[in-house]
């Protein structure tokens, strides 16, 4: 039996908050397999609306616990506004999306879903996931993680230092907290650059990292072009002062930022391993 509300307030359509997780795994998305309506059978992120007084963070550790029995480490992205329905009532809602490191942990269905799978980002075809948020969260990935192999990008990376490991999760946050400039020749990832900003007591600057072109393309103007993006990207953030370190051995990348206007700075570099 349905009740009809009354009041000033219900008259209003503020959005219904929801958490939502973006777990990948290997370059794929897991979507979930819906068990029950609304949209029955269609695919779904993992997630669920807020409780009351929950806060975002908390509602996307319940949901992942309740749906597939895991506790994930999260990095907000953002949010994503959409429309969902009830009893055929419209009603706007707000979603929080999350990117979820689940690790290699088993993942234990529970009834709101009778199966899952982890499909390729570049794959991906939100016209059939569940509900008009999801899709734009969907597209939003796509866009921002769709170019990227990982096990390509650590064998390149791999060339700036043989040491060095790139853990997925560690990729995908540094695109969403800075902006990669990758550069192919056909079709392969032959140079890339890394850029974040960060705000310190006494200006706005940017740093760039992970800063490398292949062994097999490098003296054809491949750097310059990376560089010159990274900088472009600075300027439109304000940024007033840029930074970057290189080994003195690297001599053909000194000359190359020399030349581009960066002026040594003689001072100490520290590191503390934790």
């Amino acid at each position: 039996m349905s009740r009809t509300i009354e009041c000033e307030l219900c008259k209003f359509n503020n959005p219904r908050c929801t958490a939502t997780a973006i777990i990948i795994r290997n370059g794929k998305l897991l979507l979930l397999r819906r068990s029950q309506e609304p949209h029955k059978g269609k695919w779904d992120l993992p997630g669920g609306y807020m409780e009351s007084l929950e806060k975002p963070e908390e509602a996307m550790r319940r949901e992942l616990k309740e749906e597939l029995g895991v506790r994930p480490r999260l990095l907000f992205v953002n949010t994503f506004p959409g429309e969902a329905s009830w009893q055929k009532r419209k009603f706007a809602v707000l979603s929080h999306a999350f990117l979820a490191d689940i690790g290699k942990k088993d993942i234990k269905l529970n009834n709101e879903n009778g199966s899952y799978k982890f499909t390729t980002i570049s794959r991906l075809d939100p016209r059939l996931v569940a509900f008009d948020s999801n899709r734009n969260i969907v597209r939003f990935i796509k866009a921002q993680f769709g170019k990227f192999d990982i096990e390509e990008l650590r064998g390149l990376v791999r060339q700036l230092d043989p040491s060095a490991y790139v853990g997925e999760y560690a990729l995908y946050h540094a695109i969403l907290n800075g902006h990669i400039v990758s550069i192919r020749r056909r079709k392969k990832l032959v140079g890339m650059g890394w850029i974040f900003v960060r705000q310190t007591l006494l200006r706005k600057q940017a740093v760039i990292e992970d800063m490398v072109v292949d062994t097999k393309h490098r003296g054809r103007g491949i750097g310059r072009a990376i560089l010159n993006e990274l900088i472009h990207w600075a300027k439109k953030q304000g940024v007033e002062v840029i930074e970057l370190t290189s080994g003195q051995h690297r001599e053909v990348a000194n000359h190359l930022y020399r030349s581009a206007g960066f002026v040594y700075h003689p001072t100490n570099h520290y590191l503390l391993k934790l």
